[in-house]
C-alpha cells in the first residue's frame, strides 16, 4: 500500500480540492480548507480506509505541519 498516495487522495477528497500534493506541500496555516473540521475527517477517514488508530493526544499541529510530516506519522503508526 502507497500510503503517500492514498493519504494524498484522502486530503484532496475531503478538501475538495484539485490541486497538486506533494510531500512538501503546506497544510496547516498554508490551506484555507484544512481547518479543525478537516483535520477530524481526514483522520477519521484515514482510520477506516487505512484501518490506522490515532489517539487523541497523539494530535499536534507538528504533523500536520506538511503532507510529507503527516505521512510519515501514518508511517510510524503500522
Amino acid at each position: 500500500m502507497d500510503i503517500l498516495k492514498e493519504t494524498i487522495h484522502i486530503i484532496k477528497s475531503v478538501l475538495n480540492i484539485d490541486m497538486h500534493l506533494d510531500r512538501d506541500v503546506q497544510l496547516l496555516g498554508s490551506l484555507p480548507e484544512f481547518d479543525s473540521q478537516a483535520v477530524v475527517t481526514i483522520i477519521t477517514t484515514i482510520e477506516e480506509q487505512l484501518g490506522i488508530f490515532i489517539e487523541d493526544d497523539e494530535i499536534t499541529a507538528e504533523i500536520f505541519e506538511t503532507v510529507g510530516t503527516f505521512v510519515d506519522y501514518l508511517e510510524s503508526k503500522i
